[in-house]
This record gives C-alpha cells, structure tokens and sequence, in this order.
C-alpha cells in the first residue's frame, strides 16, 4: 500500500526554476531518508539530492549542488526539491525514493515526473 506521487514537473526555459513534490501515503516520512534521483534518455540512473527526516541533514549530487534545494514539510508528510538555474542537462525524469536508515537500498519508488528544460 506504501505509495510515493511526484508532481511539478513540466516544461521550463534555461534559467529558470521548477518545484518538485513527493507526497507519500501508506507511509510517513519521519522514519526514512528521501531521496531524489533522474534519469535522462540512454543514461543512468543518477543522484540528486537526499534528505534524512531525524535531523534534517541534506546532501547533493555534484551536478546539483547550488542550484537544488531538498526540504520537507513535515505537517504535508511531503519532500520537495526546489530546482534553481535550469540548465538544458537538467532534463530528465525525476524520482522520488524511500529508504528507512536501516536499509542500504531506497525501498519505494515513485513513477516519476518529466522535467524538460528549453534552451
């Protein structure tokens, strides 16, 4: 029944900025790390961003670091990712993952949404 839903994706100009939410249900948040990750056509799977609910600590992707900003909401039981200075190699599908701390791989995955960005 745990389920996680990405929303805010869509098509932006270079420069620009996008937020990303990941809502989760079935689940709450305060007992995992939430991460972000995409995935661009004939490419891997990469690391953008993850934050660990107990503590609030953060980390990035190289690629990322600067622009993207990871945050929560704990009342919306929400993960967003404010994406800042849009970049072309910025397009990509974006995911949303969970993992509880225990576990060394994400466990929940959602579906994804497409961000593209325009030169």
């Amino acid at each position: 029944q745990a389920q996680l839903l990405e929303s805010g994706g869509g098509l932006v100009q270079a420069g620009g900025s996008l937020r990303l939410s990941c809502a989760a249900s079935g689940l709450t948040f305060v007992s995992y790390a939430v991460g972000w990750f995409r995935q661009a056509p004939g490419k891997e799977r990469e690391f953008v961003a993850v934050i660990n609910w107990s503590g609030g600590a953060t980390g990035y992707g190289d690629s990322v670091k600067g622009r993207f900003t990871i945050s929560k909401d704990n009342t919306k039981n929400t993960v967003y990712l404010q994406m800042s200075s849009l970049k072309a190699e910025d397009t990509a599908v974006y995911y949303c993952a969970a993992r509880r701390p225990s576990m060394s791989s994400y466990e929940y995955w959602g579906q994804g949404t497409q961000v593209t960005v325009s030169s």
